[in-house]
This record gives C-alpha cells, structure tokens and sequence, in this order.
C-alpha cells in the first residue's frame, strides 16, 4: 500500500524544517487530515468514501450468487417434470416362481374368472428368463423415472418370500399408491417367427371386484403413448401376430389391468422364444432402449 500524503513528500518535510513553527503547523495539520482523509477513504478496509464502493463489492457478490441460487433452484423443477407424480412398475412374474408352483397355482377371482395367482413366465431357448428380463428393464426404468423426479414404486424387487405377488395383489398396490401411471412389463412366449412388441390396454370389464370403466380412456392414452415411443427408441417393430400390426391389443382376462383402479397397461417387449426377438432382450444395451422407450412414453402421458 502507497499513501500520496505530505509526511511522505520529502521537499515538503524540508519545507518544513526551514519554516517557522507556526507556519509549520499550520501547513502540517491540513496536510495530516488530507492524510487522514485518504487514510480512511482508500486505505482502511470498510473506510467510507471510496472504501465503502470497494466494500460494497462484497454485497454486490453477494446478491449474484442468491440470484444464481434462485436460477438453480428452478432449473432442478424444470428438468423434473414428474416431481410430484407417482408410477408404479410391475415387473412381470418373479425369479422364484419356479420353485413355488403350489403357491403361484392357488386360484385368485380377477372378476370376470378365477385363475392362477401367478406363472413362472417364458425363457428364451438358451434359458435366460422372462422374470430375470422384467426385472431389470422394471430397475433400469425407475432410474430414469426418478431422473424425471417421479416417485417410483416396484410391486416387487426380489424382496419377497421368493415368489409372486399374485396378480390381484400386483392391482392393489398400484391403487393404494394412487399411481398416476402403472405399467406391468412383460415378454412373450410364442412360437418362432413370431416377432416384435405389442402393448395391452385394458378392456371394459364391469364384473365381482373389477371395473375398469373408469380408466379406459386414460390407460388408452397411456398405452398409445407408450406404443410409439417404444417403437421410436428400440426401433422395433409391432408384433406381427398380435394387434392386426399396431401394436396395442385390447384384453379383459388380465387381473393386473381387471382390478386396477388407475391407469395402467401391460407391455410385451418381444418374444423369447424367436431368435431374432431374444437376440434383443438378452442385449442390455437393448434393454435400456426398451427402458428408454417406456420411460418416454410414461413421461409424455402424465405431462398431457
């Protein structure tokens, strides 16, 4: 730090020698408050004068970073659009079912019949499993779900006694959630040369415990939603033996979609049991398409 102030002006200080002590004084006191002035102006930190536009820098700095905490605060909300919204996935079948047929055979009403409380569910020749399938596209998508700020519910998560739940049990936890949007993943079993995806909406059942009129229209939209984004991000074709080519199918003898109370649909991502088709799903690269895809079409529905 520089002062510019007489005491450090040397041809002053001998101008003050020479000159009488009056006169001396009297040049020493204005000179001592310039110095002063200066001193408490431009060098004392928080001085007024030009000190305090140096200390107002801080506030200054101050205020941009709680603007730029408001910007940030807001850009998490924007990029969340599901904060707030509840989907429940239901990954189809359990690993463990194999090994608990008593269990998953015992008969559950799901309004228009009774049927089994669960099925082991498909594999593909080389025995990679629908249920080990289901439940890691079910994983990868409550990912990007929670990503988009959703609040994600599994029906399970291999955290269950090694088997089901049963499908009036899968129904009820999607409608004591209140899901805003419910999916149940799937992958099919039919014979070679059957390929491609297809997605199944619920029928108009209105029988015992079931009524699905009430989410006709919306698991509709939801299931069409879900169709073209699937197909856009997998880049795979509808099923070409099931939907007449455009990949939704309509059916009333599924509990999951009979006893729902929210919107919700089924979707089989292909066929295990074609080459062509498990090539795919045994890919997870593929799987995160499949993920991608559903995600997608999830988000486009509960944004309107």
């Amino acid at each position: 730090m520089s002062y510019t102030g007489p005491e450090f002006d040397p041809p002053q200080q001998r101008r003050f020698r020479r000159a009488p002590l009056a006169v001396g004084l009297a040049a020493l006191v204005p000179g001592a408050l310039l110095g002063w002035v200066l001193y408490e102006g431009v060098g004392k930190p928080g001085g007024s004068g030009a000190g305090q536009a140096g200390a107002a820098a801080p506030k200054s700095a101050a205020v941009a970073p709680s603007d730029d905490a408001k910007v940030a605060s807001a850009s998490p909300s924007a990029a969340r659009p599901l904060q707030g919204k509840v989907v429940v996935i239901d990954p189809g079948h359990n690993p463990g079912n194999f090994q608990h047929t008593s269990e998953i055979n015992q008969k559950v009403n799901i309004g228009t019949n009774w049927k089994e409380c669960d099925t082991t569910g498909t594999s593909t020749n080389a025995g990679y499993s629908e249920a080990r399938f289901t439940l890691d596209v079910a994983h990868r998508l409550r990912t990007l779900l929670e990503r988009q700020g959703a609040t994600v519910k599994l029906t399970h998560d291999g955290d269950r006694p090694a088997w089901g739940p049963c499908v009036t049990k899968r129904a009820e936890i999607g409608n004591a959630a209140h899901a805003d949007a419910a999916i149940s993943i799937h992958a099919d079993g039919a014979p070679e040369g059957d390929r491609g995806f297809h997605v199944i909406l619920p029928a108009s059942v209105h029988s015992g415990a079931a009524d699905t009129r009430p989410i006709l229209a919306s698991s509709r939209t939801l299931g069409e939603r879900v169709e073209s984004d699937f197909a856009k991000v997998t880049g795979s074709a509808p099923s070409n033996y099931v939907g007449n080519g455009t990949g939704l199918d309509v059916r009333k003898d599924l509990g999951g979609l009979n006893l729902s109370t929210v919107p919700k649909v089924f979707i089989e991502c292909g066929n295990m049991r074609d080459s062509k088709d498990a090539a795919l799903l045994t890919s997870g690269a593929w799987r995160q398409k499949a993920a991608q895809g559903i995600s997608e079409g999830i988000v486009s529905f509960l944004r309107g």
